[in-house]
């Protein structure tokens, strides 16, 4: 059904694996139950080996919008900016991942020199200071050029590659890190009506085709990063079917990424307005990181690296992972 099933047949016993029909609730029972190929926990970024050791990476987000859904205008001068991420690392943020296109539900587009003008002087006065690893949020070729440049060496594509038809070959060009990330429709559509057969297998299949498209494209599988777009196109059971069958997408072999913070979904659980959704960000958090999630995306670091390290700790997927590195 998928084209990586096919490389991973020989570590797979037949009685715990069937090849077609194959569902994703089937995936999951078989990924957190036996793990034959331990899947890949690091990636590499313009030539650097990022690794998730004994817990998944903190991604700190700095937002440099006027209309972002949670900070917007917070950190719209590069100063403010660059002070915000600094304390994010100081909390104990792994990574920091920079946008300036707004692409919560109805957001309109950014002309690209703005972008431009939002993001460069942030990435390069953060570089200059920092050795931790910078993103920078963005579908558009010029600004992922530019960001790459001055500095970053991960690019967060929310369109996977399909918006502009250059950001595969300028990824593959500078050997950056890129998310993958799963999204119906776009920002100004997406949560209009979206509609899928069965939604894990829906995303799974997307981003097996995203990751062959982008080595077909000269991009390394080892710098490739998969989303599945909680909140991106799609509706509250939607995300709550993703997250419970999460460990599904560990069959893809590239390490995994959530984007939780203070979502939509989460704020429809829990009755709470966006301001105060951080311990349903908590409790999404802690099943992500025991299914598996190896990147973390979130606005509040100092609480989350809790959550991340006593989750892990409870974890067997993580237990195998920190006897693996630490052997």
């Amino acid at each position: 059904m998928f084209s990586l099933i096919h490389e991973i047949l020989p570590w797979i016993s037949q009685p715990l694996f069937r090849l077609s029909p194959c569902s994703v609730k089937e995936l999951d029972q078989v990924s957190r139950h036996q793990h034959p190929l331990q899947p890949r926990n690091w990636f590499l970024a313009k030539g650097s080996k990022v690794h998730c050791a004994t817990r998944p990476l903190i991604m700190g987000v700095v937002n440099v919008t006027p209309d972002s859904f949670y900070d917007g205008g917070r950190y719209t001068l590069p100063e403010l900016a660059i002070a915000h991420a600094l304390e994010l690392i100081q909390q104990g943020a792994d990574i920091i991942d920079i946008g300036g296109e707004s692409t919560r539900p109805g957001a309109d587009p950014v002309a690209e020199h703005e972008e431009l003008a939002r993001v460069i002087p942030v990435v390069e006065g953060l570089a200059r200071q920092v050795t931790t690893p910078i993103s920078v949020d963005t579908t558009k070729s010029r600004v992922a050029a530019c960001a790459l440049e001055s500095g970053a060496s991960i690019i967060n594509d929310v369109s996977a590659l399909r918006e502009d038809p250059a950001m595969a070959s300028v990824i593959a060009h500078s050997n950056a890190a890129v998310v993958l990330m799963h999204m119906q429709g776009t920002p100004q559509t997406m949560q209009q009506s979206p509609q899928y057969l069965d939604v894990g297998s829906d995303v799974l299949q997307f981003l097996d085709e995203r990751v062959q498209t982008a080595i077909q494209a000269g991009i390394a599988r080892t710098n490739i990063i998969l989303d599945p777009g909680f909140g991106f196109g799609k509706l509250v059971s939607h995300n709550l079917d993703l997250l419970k069958q999460l460990s599904s997408f560990l069959v893809l072999n590239c390490p995994l990424l959530v984007g939780l913070s203070r979502k939509g979904f989460i704020g429809n659980v829990v009755g709470k307005s966006v301001e105060h959704r951080e311990w349903g960000t908590a409790a999404a958090v802690a099943l992500a990181v025991d299914r598996g999630a190896h990147i973390i995306r979130v606005h509040d670091v100092a609480m989350t690296i809790d959550v991340v390290k006593m989750a892990a700790a409870l974890s067997p997927h993580w237990a195998a992972i920190g006897q693996e590195y630490n052997a």
